[in-house]
């Protein structure tokens, strides 16, 4: 990857880190380094992953491979991970943590297990969840013989009432170290990084508030840490020796206010400096409120950061350096963490962001392969037209939907959908994408997730916004000869026809009612399907038809997608 940056912003100087090297580099000696082939060794150490579809796990994956480690990723439904650069290189099992006999088994070989998982925004009752899973989680890494678990918790002050959140990943790392087995908690307080939570809000709420009255919590202090030393601290600690068996505060190199951090982000984005006027009458859950309508973190995610950030956050020892020295250039401070979370933001490079968790309370029901499936009725809103484009013109257009770049249809009634989904508790538009161009399993896309994606034929999205039923939207790429394609739209190409037109877009939309709610639901906007849906096939139609038009008219060879996504 090009170290040039020209899109970054005014005064910020390019990264020649954005594509860094692995952490394990700075780790010599601690970790067990890679084959000739840059692979893990066969007899390496074996680490079990939880989470791995969140942002931290999914970015701590390539970081274990690249440091000797062979990894086991655990998860519920291992497909998703499908598409992951990393898939092919791991272990995918099935595995809730919450369930005994799947996680003892999922555990069974493992040197080392880390528990990256968490409740965070997941509506009420959430601490008996995390009590439970911890519980077992717990319990079965030590029948397993589970060597050492690393947990990433929460930093917190002593002897201070926590806000409900913080203390329950308090409790969670507490069950942890008295499971048994030796464990390695990591408490950290703001993490940096492209994509993170922690970062989204400090972003978006400097960006699009030139002004602000804000809550007192801005003159606590705090000790932020880039994801990248975090990264480092939880490869390292697979190495501990056995008889440590404790807490870590971990932190970057500096300790500033919240204030201190939205005016420092202004001077690197190249805006002007803030006005920030404290005042005492905002509560955690106005605050989360307010947060929530100024930037995409939703309000369930958004109050326990809030609530996190009530307390001052900064780390009481750094006892961890004895196990996990620091890097030679030292830790990562808080403007070079910024400029590298732009960069990637505005490079498109963006890893795993705080979306890439499933919405709390969304559907993960896969869609039925069966139109008339013993689940019940299921409506079908299907559509096809003939498009003057390649296959790879069109293909570019539908891998693009959402976002910025909106749906290709009514957008009002798109943007009241998602903020009506809000409203009642969904996440609406604002999660966006993780990146503008591709996607990948499991990727959010605004209040829709990728179920499905086969590169240059189809995407299938799972619809997440609050629903009385189960919905999704396909949208396929088809050569124009219905006997050239099977029904799963994986039939065989032409490889000259690929590159050539006329092509057909087939979109299916799909909906699954529960109980009158449903049915009325389905029937109250199908008369709006016209407009919506038609209106999104007619317009990435002539989307891909333009692109054609200017492909033809630049005569050049058409770029991009290939018959096996590549």
């Amino acid at each position: 990857m090009s170290d040039e940056r020209p899109d970054l912003p005014p005064g910020t100087a390019p990264e020649a880190d954005l594509a860094p090297t692995p952490v394990a580099t700075t780790l010599p000696g601690l970790v067990p380094g890679t084959g000739p082939d840059g692979r893990p060794r066969p007899d390496a150490p074996l680490v079990a992953v939880t989470g791995v579809t969140g942002y931290v796990g999914g970015r701590l994956v390539p970081e274990l491979l690249a440091a000797g480690y062979r990894v086991r990723a655990l998860a519920r439904h291992p497909e998703r991970l499908r598409g992951r650069p990393w898939y092919d290189q791991v272990e995918a099992v099935r595995a809730d943590a919450s369930d005994p006999e799947q996680i003892r088994a999922a555990l069974d070989g493992a040197d080392v297990a880390y528990y990256l998982i968490h409740s965070l925004g997941t509506g009420r009752s959430f601490e008996q969840r995390d009590r439970h899973t911890a519980l077992v989680f717990g319990q079965a890494a030590r029948e397993a013989g589970v060597g050492r678990i690393v947990y990433l918790g929460g930093l917190h002050p002593e002897g201070e009432e926590l806000s409900p959140h913080l203390a329950s990943r308090t409790e969670v790392g507490e069950i942890l170290l008295a499971s048994g087995v030796p464990t390695t908690v990591l408490r950290a307080a703001v993490i940096l990084g492209s994509g993170s939570a922690s970062f989204e809000m400090m972003r978006y709420l400097t960006e699009r508030l030139p002004a602000m009255t804000v809550p007192k919590w801005v003159s606590n202090r705090i000790q932020p840490v880039a994801i990248r030393d975090v990264l480092r601290y939880l490869v390292g600690s697979a190495a501990m020796p056995a008889d440590v068996s404790r807490a870590f505060d971990i932190g970057g190199p500096e300790v500033l206010t919240y204030r201190d951090m939205m005016q420092r982000y202004a001077r690197i984005a190249g805006l002007p400096p803030r006005v920030i006027v404290p005042v005492p009458v905002l509560s955690p859950r106005l605050s989360s409120l307010w947060v929530s309508l100024v930037t995409p973190v939703p309000g369930g995610l958004a109050r326990p950061l809030v609530e996190s950030l009530v307390h001052e956050v900064v780390c009481d020892e750094h006892d961890v350096a004895a196990y996990v020295p620091d890097p030679p250039e030292g830790l990562i401070g808080f403007d070079r963490a910024v400029r590298l979370a732009l960069a990637r933001v505005r490079g498109a490079s963006v890893a795993t962001r705080w979306s890439s968790a499933a919405a709390p309370g969304a559907p993960s029901d896969p869609l039925p392969s069966d139109p008339d499936w013993a689940g019940g009725s299921l409506y079908v809103d299907e559509r096809r037209v003939r498009v003057d484009a390649s296959p790879a013109a069109l293909w570019r257009v539908v891998e693009a939907v959402g976002g910025e770049r909106g749906w290709y249809s009514w957008s009002l009634a798109w943007r009241v959908r998602g903020l009506l989904d809000r409203v009642v508790g969904g996440p609406g538009l604002r999660r966006g994408r993780r990146d503008p161009a591709r996607l990948l399993v499991d990727d959010a896309v605004d209040f829709w997730r990728v179920e499905e994606i086969r590169p240059g034929r189809l995407l299938r999205l799972r619809a997440e916004m609050r629903l009385p039923g189960l919905a999704w939207l396909e949208l396929r790429v088809e050569p124009d000869d219905d006997a050239a394609a099977d029904d799963d739209g994986a039939g065989p190409w032409d490889p000259e026809q690929w590159r050539r037109p006329p092509v057909v877009f087939a979109q299916r939309a799909l909906f699954h009612p529960h109980g009158l709610a449903g049915q009325l639901y389905w029937w109250a906007v199908y008369p709006f399907h016209g407009v919506v849906f038609g209106g999104m096939q007619r317009n990435v139609a002539r989307a891909a038809e333009r692109a054609e038009r200017a492909r033809r008219d630049r005569g050049g060879a058409e770029p991009g997608v290939t018959r096996d996504g590549a």
